[in-house]
């Protein structure tokens, strides 16, 4: 009995901003098609968000924590 082995996924997007339309197509929506068929491990990176919002760090809170 053979058994075949699930790929894996890592995935993150950086909380630059309140969720929209772009991050949904372009994250988001191939996120839940991956889940089925794939071991997927997806996260908010923030610290990639400090390089264009280091001068407003509570501002990066509030995007990882929506």
């Amino acid at each position: 009995m053979s058994q075949q082995r699930q790929k894996i996924v890592l995935s993150g997007m950086r909380p630059t901003g309140p969720l929209h339309l772009g991050n949904y197509v372009g994250a988001l929506r191939g996120w839940v098609r991956l889940q089925d068929t794939h071991r997927c491990f997806f996260a908010i990176v923030p610290w990639h968000a400090l390089s264009s919002e280091y001068q407003k760090p509570l501002v990066i809170k509030e995007y990882t924590f929506e």
